[in-house]
């Protein structure tokens, strides 16, 4: 892309997420430091581990001594539980995110749409899964499946770039959950721990290769619920508001 194009392309994106994060609506807290950051807890938990487990995690024992890193996990704890109590006090749970707002609708568990966004391993594979399916969409090699297997490694839901996702998705709990190409998910769709939505079997040609680039995996409609432990395989189709009970095995069309 020629740098003047480039330049008026980004200028255009630019504006168009500060009118979003402007607009009085969604999720985002740009101008404000309530939020407790997610970087700075896993790092003040692995040091609490190092207390309770001494000389096991010797990243912060070469260091500091006892009393110093007891002072350092109080010092950052009282700092992130502060930013949680002022953002917990003054939230609201209004969000117009359908995935997010899907998860706070679908959990009696969710206290805020805050927490869905800080700490639920569901929204963050589908959130990189649909970054990804925008340049699987491009036909761009490699780094699509990199970004969803980033997602994989860190959630344990593994969504392949390929998937069709419709809006509000809610993956519940999550470890587990594996998700095919070509699989189609209508909206407003729950889905809970170690569900498959997977292939039969994988058509090979005369000379016995896998034949790729066939419809392999289900279509499930809206407003659908897949208990755990079900495995929904092969080209077939899960009509709208159907539900689907934990450990099933099913390969026929509903």
């Amino acid at each position: 892309m020629r740098c003047g194009k480039k330049l008026k392309k980004l200028t255009c994106v630019t504006a168009d997420l500060t009118r979003s994060y402007e607009d009085g609506f969604g999720v985002n807290y740009t101008n404000r430091d309530h939020l407790p950051r997610r970087s700075e807890v896993v790092s003040v938990t692995d040091k609490l581990l190092e207390l309770l487990f001494p000389g096991f995690d010797q990243r912060f024992r070469g260091e500091v001594d006892t009393e110093e890193l007891v002072e350092i996990c109080f010092d950052e704890l009282a700092s992130q539980i502060c930013r949680a109590l002022h953002r917990s006090n003054s939230s609201t749970c209004g969000c117009d995110e359908e995935d997010v707002k899907a998860a706070y609708v679908g959990d009696p568990a969710a206290s805020s749409c805050d927490e869905v966004i800080l700490s639920y391993p569901g929204l963050k594979a589908i959130a990189i899964q649909r970054l990804a399916h925008v340049l699987y969409e491009a036909k761009i090699p490699f780094i699509p499946r990199m970004m969803t297997e980033y997602a994989h490694s860190a959630t344990g839901i593994d969504i392949h770039p390929g998937a069709h996702i419709g809006k509000g998705l809610f993956i519940d709990h999550g470890t587990g959950v594996v998700i095919g190409e070509t699989a189609v998910l209508g909206e407003m769709v729950r889905i809970y721990q170690g569900v498959t939505l997977g292939a039969v079997s994988f058509p090979k040609d005369a000379c016995g290769a896998l034949i790729k680039g066939q419809k392999r995996h289900p279509t499930i409609g809206n407003n659908v619920i897949i208990y755990s432990g079900a495995s929904v395989l092969g080209d077939i189709t899960i009509g709208d508001n159907s539900v689907i009970g934990g450990n099933v095995w099913l390969t026929e069309s509903l």
